[in-house]
């Protein structure tokens, strides 16, 4: 067997029906008293919940998470977290409530606790992101993993199937770039395949039946797993091209991951064929093409398959390429203006990803 290394960090999980419970306990093995609740403005009621939960003892709350972690928002929440005098930070909501949270984390030092909401898996890794003057940048920083991650599938009951589905997707590509990448080993492989097989079998039975909680249960599995594909590993064009059309464009983050996703997978197919059987093995309906399952998947859960829906311009399909291609960055297959610029004219017309030879 080829050489590898697999760096684990510290961390400490709780997943189960009504486990949000247990954040008290989780406070107290801190040591901490004063947590600083960070949300989005539309769910204020988490705020409520965890005061009422730790018996009013909080520092306070910062309700205005902002998708793509604005340098802005995170300077005043930082501002805030301050003045209150705040011991640590509990993020509860999606992958923006925690990234804000690690953004916090690496200016403060704090313990931070996160209750996803969603699939995001970004509880999982030291990526910490940040967007300026329309540029995404991210950078890794070990330290920045969360403390404590509280999987309480409980609180994803309230989240619509469409969301559901295109943060499971969001979560799948995170494993599907594990596949392939640079610096892939067999651990990372492992938590892909699992992963990848978790979200492709729960995300159809959650559109089918929301209140599902064992398919809700094998989702946030499969994003743990996921989210950990990307917190041992690097990425490619698939991550690459969402940081340039998020940043850029202010597009959604997970409905934009779900797009591209089939994709940034078929311009490099012929140069990952590997990849490209065990991923058709374990994304049902493939047929043996594991783009067309991709496809299907899409259309089984309906997804938008347009980034013209999501508010990109034409126009924008230059100035995206030309960002992308501004900062090189390793890919399987080299980096072609011509075929990424077709690439993103599929995926902004709507039309199925197509393998390009």
């Amino acid at each position: 067997m080829a050489s590898f290394e697999y760096n684990e960090n510290k961390q400490r999980v709780l997943f189960g029906p009504h486990s949000l419970s247990k954040l008290p306990s989780e406070l107290a093995r801190l040591g901490c008293s004063k947590p600083l609740i960070l949300t989005t403005p539309t769910k204020t009621s988490y705020v409520d919940d965890i005061a009422t939960l730790l018996n009013g003892q909080i520092a306070g709350s910062f309700t205005r998470v902002t998708m793509h972690t604005p340098a802005d928002v995170t300077e005043d929440a930082l501002k805030h977290c301050q003045s209150v005098d705040a011991d640590c930070l509990v993020s509860i909501g999606g992958g923006s409530a925690v990234g804000l949270g690690k953004a916090l984390f690496v200016r403060t030092g704090l313990p931070h606790v996160c209750v996803p909401t969603t699939y995001a898996g970004s509880e999982m890794t030291p990526i910490v992101g940040q967007t300026e003057n329309r540029v995404k940048t991210t950078h890794v920083d070990p330290k920045a993993i969360p403390a404590v991650v509280i999987y309480d599938v409980i609180l994803t009951l309230t989240l619509p199937p469409k969301m559901s589905a295109t943060s499971g997707l969001n979560a799948m590509a995170h494993a599907v770039e594990a596949l392939y990448a640079q610096d892939g080993n067999p651990i990372a492989s492992m938590f892909a395949i699992r992963g990848i097989q978790a979200l492709a079998s729960s995300l159809p039975r959650i559109v089918q039946n929301n209140d599902d909680v064992d398919a809700r249960s094998d989702a946030l599995l499969g994003a743990w797993f996921s989210g950990k594909c990307l917190a041992g590993v690097s990425v490619s064009l698939h991550h690459k091209l969402c940081h340039v059309l998020g940043g850029t464009f202010n597009l959604p983050h997970a409905e934009t991951h779900a797009i591209i996703l089939p994709h940034a997978l078929a311009y490099l197919a012929p140069s990952i064929p590997d990849a490209m059987r065990v991923l058709a093995e374990n994304i049902p309906n493939s047929g043996g093409n594991a783009v067309d399952g991709l496809n299907r998947l899409l259309s089984t859960l309906g997804i938008t398959y347009s980034l013209k829906d999501l508010g990109m311009n034409e126009e924008d399909i230059d100035v995206a390429v030309a960002t992308l291609l501004k900062k090189p960055f390793w890919s399987p297959r080299p980096l072609d203006g011509n075929l990424l610029r077709e690439l993103l004219r599929r995926a902004w017309e709507g039309k199925p990803a197509q393998v390009a030879e």
